[in-house]
């Protein structure tokens, strides 16, 4: 779709700056050369004169309303003292320092805000917004202030930034502006199917699937055929430590998968955890005595936090923060509805968890934690439908890691001119 032109730093055609390496043809401005933006900080009007009915402008008040590029406003004001106009680049000025957003309409900003209002025939608004979001930390280093940080007008105005021709802004940012409404339509794909799943979750684990009569128990509304067991009715319960961290022979060249609550975290809604980040000796299993959990297996986290469930895929062991559940009778269990049904009561599983400086799930209770039996050949059919949309969210925030990754790419490649957008610039100059 777009041809680039590689340069590597060194290059006849690049120039040391203040700022760093850039192309030769680039030029080195700052935000408070008044040919190149105008810079408004925000003043916040009387509180008596806001409101949530819409009478008068639209008030921002910070950053906390920045939504992907644009702001959505809730409040209006009727005495409004700072304006932003459509297309200032908006810069959070204070807790924190350096979040931008662009305005999509006339708003009144408050004092948490500057507007940046680039001269369209030398800066192109959303190559600003792209830079300054690619710097944002730089701003951070200017702040000041000990109870929280800001960042005032003089550093705003003194803040170098390149100015490539106009023509090249433009196209550096209609790239990065295409791989954004990417990364935002993948976005509302994981929301939707997020909700599908809720949805399904709450449909398919309390109704089941095809019936018709339904019985109140403990657990509540269920069909007829379904039972209520305990969990000791259908898993064995274990539980885990941890090794001896002064004994290298616990740890050094450790080969067995040692799972905490850490490693379930970074799950981002799979179901199967294969590898742990730490890893344990034989010696190290057999002098804290671990139960070696067998594969498909389910584990939980009973601590910091409570309700992380997963299901083995190699032979593991775990440590004080988890429990282990082992099914009994593998002809009446299919560990992937359970783990479904575990995951669909994260709150119960937390309210039934006791302590006062952090909550833990004891064994015992774990143990008595009712859940539904219903007929294997429907826990099957549940699961696989589950499973079917978990695949799919999965698949969906690949592809947003692989855009964000392309995204972080870019930003760093096109504004520093490491890599060129081909472009005429006879016509753009």
């Amino acid at each position: 779709m777009y041809e680039f032109l590689t340069n590597s730093i060194g290059h006849k055609e690049f120039k040391e700056t203040e700022i760093g390496t850039i192309p030769s043809k680039w030029e080195v401005v700052k935000l408070g050369d008044g040919n190149i933006a105008d810079l408004i900080m925000g003043q916040s009007p009387p509180s008596s004169t806001y409101n949530d009915k819409g009478n008068g402008l639209l008030f921002l008040q910070g950053n906390a309303e920045f939504g992907y590029i644009y702001p959505s406003p809730i409040l209006s004001c009727s005495q409004p003292v700072k304006l932003s106009e459509k297309n200032d680049i908006l810069l959070s000025v204070r807790a924190p320092v350096g979040e931008v957003n662009v305005t999509p309409y006339k708003l009144c900003i408050g004092r948490g805000l500057a507007a940046i209002r680039p001269k369209s025939v030398k800066l192109d608004h959303l190559f600003l917004f792209y830079y300054l979001k690619f710097g944002s930390k730089a701003f951070e280093s200017l702040s000041v202030g000990s109870t929280f940080k800001a960042i005032r007008k003089d550093h705003i105005e003194k803040f170098q930034i390149p100015l490539p021709p106009l023509l090249e802004q433009k196209k550096i940012a209609e790239i990065l502006l295409t791989v954004d409404q990417a990364i935002e339509e993948v976005d509302k794909s994981i929301s939707k199917t997020e909700k599908l799943k809720k949805g399904l979750m709450q449909e398919l684990l309390t109704k089941g699937i095809g019936h018709k009569e339904f019985k109140e128990t403990e657990i509540g509304r269920i069909p007829k055929e379904w039972t209520v067991k305990s969990i000791i009715d259908l898993f064995k319960v274990e539980t885990g430590t941890t090794p001896s961290t002064k004994k290298r022979e616990h740890w050094d060249n450790g080969n067995i998968n040692w799972i905490t609550p850490a490693d379930m975290s970074g799950l981002n809604g799979k179901i199967y955890i294969k590898e742990s980040e730490r890893k344990i000796t034989k010696k190290a299993l057999k002098e804290a005595n671990l139960t070696l959990m067998p594969s498909d297996s389910i584990i939980i986290s009973t601590r910091a936090p409570v309700g992380y469930v997963a299901i083995i895929k190699n032979n593991a062991t775990f440590n004080q923060g988890c429990k282990g559940l082992i099914p009994k009778r593998t002809g009446e269990i299919n560990v992937e509805f359970y783990t479904h049904y575990l995951l669909s009561k994260k709150e119960s599983l937390e309210y039934s968890s006791g302590g006062s400086t952090f909550k833990e799930l004891s064994k015992y209770t774990l143990e008595k934690f009712k859940i539904p039996l219903p007929p294997l050949s429907e826990q099957k059919k549940i699961a696989d439908i589950l499973s079917t949309v978990n695949e799919r969210m999965e698949l969906l925030k690949e592809k947003k890691e692989k855009l964000d990754r392309v995204k972080k790419g870019l930003m760093n490649d096109l504004l520093t001119g490491k890599r060129r957008v081909k472009i005429n610039f006879k016509q753009g100059e």
